[in-house]
């Protein structure tokens, strides 16, 4: 399902504990950096995947390749990928074994094909949002803990 409103955005953030951050960068400037680092401090479990930086660690966790790398339970694929490149995740994203609960495409990342796709398979998707400013905005307003 392609989930909207910030009622079903806050309760993928409340029930989720396994991120998956694909795109993840070590550049402390970047998005793909400081999202998923401030999601580390509240607490979530960041597996970062770039096969750039395959052999480093970041988050206490080694860079995958690809998703497929992943053995575990993923509660959420956070995508830090241009749109255009989301159609070359497609068959990766839906491959996933246990698939993850949920994509979510970040801020200024749309991709209706895409997102119908993954919804059609069952998964919940989320685009053009920021996990880390609605996680913030979610806090302060007490939809999360």
């Amino acid at each position: 399902m392609i989930l909207t409103g910030d009622r079903a955005a806050a309760d993928l953030l409340a029930r989720a504990r396994v991120v998956a951050v694909l795109g993840a960068q070590r550049d402390a400037q970047l998005p793909a950096h400081y999202v998923p680092d401030y999601l580390h401090r509240q607490g979530y479990r960041i597996l970062p995947v770039n096969p750039t930086h395959v052999g480093e660690t970041l988050w206490g966790e080694p860079f995958r390749a690809t998703l497929g790398e992943l053995a575990e339970p993923v509660d959420i694929v956070d995508v830090f990928r241009r749109a255009e490149h989301l159609d070359g995740h497609l068959a990766e994203l839906l491959a996933m074994q246990p698939p993850p609960r949920a994509v979510w495409f970040q801020l200024g990342i749309k991709n209706d094909r895409v997102a119908a796709a993954l919804a059609a398979a069952g998964l919940d998707v989320i685009q053009d949002r920021c996990t880390m400013a609605d996680h913030r905005r979610f806090r302060q307003a007490g939809l999360l803990p």
